[in-house]
């Protein structure tokens, strides 16, 4: 047991089950009065940021009311916040937020860049990144009374660190900013060490991962799952045991986000052989914390709607000028989400999409991004139709998936269009052919779309199924300087560029 391993005499978790109850009541409030906490946030972002050079611009002193803040202030996409944000990480403050910005949370790029630099103020960190987390912890220890989670550490999978461009700030992951800012008093409850956990080359952080926690007291896991997954591989390789419940017998809870996790669910059932095993989706990005799933037998997550950020909504399919705020949304629609924040972001658009599964108070699904779909026959796949239709043919056939992405096959003067799946099994199907068939057959009953196009193969060929060699998303992700942490491979695609540079790999 390492020299710094805290053995106390009694679980904390009843004492920490006090603390966090207390905010429970701030949270419960979301129901019935979620319109009025997001009018005073509105408000309140606008009165700090009134003097700054956005501020000034665009009248925030002057803006009494959301219609007002919809006709005064434009909607804004990466493109158009970049030469602000460059500003900032230069050096100047006072630029889309008052307080000093001198992290950078570095996110997936734009049509026109490699990579957006997400401004994190201290403001964000605290009041959004930090309660958001503790918010976890406040409802999984609401819905399991019989939780031990603080008789333990909690394992925390993150990126790496690295100073921007410009010298005057720092970037990396988010979760690599999150680490490094934490309260020294959680570093007593979580792993690996900061040395470990800021490491930039991914095979050695792995081997250190596996192992300084071999032989921990492991009570709860966050991060994302593909990668949670090939640490859990490698641990139980080290240890010579059959599944991570004998490395972790006190393990209770992985709080896991930033890719579905359906398709991984039955994987992770099998190696983590513990039946009172809970899994809660997060929605936590580098723009913020958004939301939570707080209920543990039922899907959705609830919309964090008093951290900080605003937001609004623009109809799937609809132009901007449609855009509505919280308290107009519908239940069963999907909306591109738009985010006003603590960070600076003013009326930002993600580019992900959520399905509304209740309004009050507001419950979501991520059900996938703005350009992360194909609907190049009319089809409009989604990204929440992949994955439940991978995990519903996983289920039939007896296969595993660990990574895959998928593009159109455009129609030609001898043959029709059709999807290309790029799959990477962890276990094969028997028959990949079958697993095609099924896999199109599980599409076409989750999308009216899919199925309208199929229909007796007049726009649209049965999907094909092309088995991946195994490693090759790992490859191209390292060359690509995407290894590790919070990057993921793009599962949907409507151009073929992604999957024809990854189809080289498997050549």
């Amino acid at each position: 047991m390492p020299l710094n391993e805290i053995i106390f005499p009694m679980d904390p978790t009843k004492l920490a089950r006090a603390i966090f109850a207390k905010r429970l009541s701030h949270i419960d409030r979301y129901t019935n009065h979620g319109d009025s906490i997001q009018q005073q946030t509105l408000r309140s972002l606008l009165q700090q940021a009134h003097e700054t050079e956005f501020g000034k611009k665009y009248d925030f002193a002057h803006i009494s009311s959301y219609k007002s803040f919809a006709q005064n202030v434009p909607i804004n996409g990466y493109e158009q916040l970049k030469p602000y944000i460059e500003r900032m990480m230069r050096g100047e403050q006072n630029i889309l937020w008052n307080t000093p910005v001198k992290y950078f949370a570095k996110s997936s790029g734009t049509t026109n860049d490699k990579s957006k630099f997400i401004p994190v103020s201290a403001e964000a960190l605290q009041s959004c990144h930090y309660q958001g987390g503790a918010d976890c912890v406040a409802l999984y220890l609401r819905e399991n009374t019989q939780s031990r989670l603080f008789s333990g550490k909690g394992l925390i999978l993150g990126g790496s660190r690295a100073q921007n461009p410009f010298g005057k700030a720092y970037c990396g992951d988010l979760s690599a900013i999150l680490i490094q800012n934490i309260n020294p008093l959680i570093n007593l409850i979580r792993v690996p060490s900061k040395k470990i956990a800021l490491m930039s080359e991914w095979d050695t952080k792995l081997e250190a991962l596996a192992n300084s926690t071999i032989g921990r007291n492991i009570t709860n896991l966050s991060g994302v799952p593909s990668w949670f997954l090939v640490l859990i591989k490698r641990i139980l390789e080290k240890s010579g045991k059959q599944n991570i419940a004998e490395v972790w017998p006190n393990l209770e809870v992985f709080f896991h986000g930033g890719i579905s996790f359906a398709p991984y669910r039955e994987q992770y059932q099998q190696l983590i052989a513990n039946p009172g095993m809970h899994y809660i989706e997060t929605y936590n990005a580098s723009e913020g914390f958004f939301a939570v799933q707080n209920d543990l037998n039922n899907p959705g997550m609830l919309l964090l709607i008093d951290l900080g950020i605003f937001y609004e909504f623009i109809p799937l399919g609809q132009s901007e000028e449609h855009i509505i705020p919280l308290w107009e949304v519908e239940a069963g629609r999907n909306y591109e989400m738009v985010i006003t924040s603590n960070g600076g972001l003013w009326r930002y658009r993600m580019g992900d999409t959520v399905k509304v599964l209740s309004t009050n108070p507001l419950k979501i699904c991520v059900s996938g991004r703005t350009k992360h779909y194909i609907n190049a026959f009319g089809e409009e796949l989604m990204v929440d139709n992949a994955e439940q239709a991978i995990a519903k043919t996983c289920a039939q056939t007896g296969a595993s998936v660990l990574n895959y992405t998928a593009a159109p096959v455009y129609m030609t003067d001898h043959s029709k269009g059709r999807h290309q799946w790029l799959i990477e099994f962890s276990k094969l199907p028997v028959s990949p052919e079958e697993f095609a068939l099924k896999l199109d057959s599980n599409l076409q009953s989750l999308n009216s779309d899919y199925e309208a196009k199929r229909f007796k193969s007049i726009a649209l060929e049965c999907l094909e199924v092309i088995p991946a060699k195994s490693g090759i998303f790992d490859d191209w992700l390292r060359d690509h300087n995407k290894l590790g942490g919070q990057h993921k491979i793009p599962r949907l695609y409507n151009q073929r560029d992604i999957i024809e540079d990854i189809l080289q790999y498997n050549r």
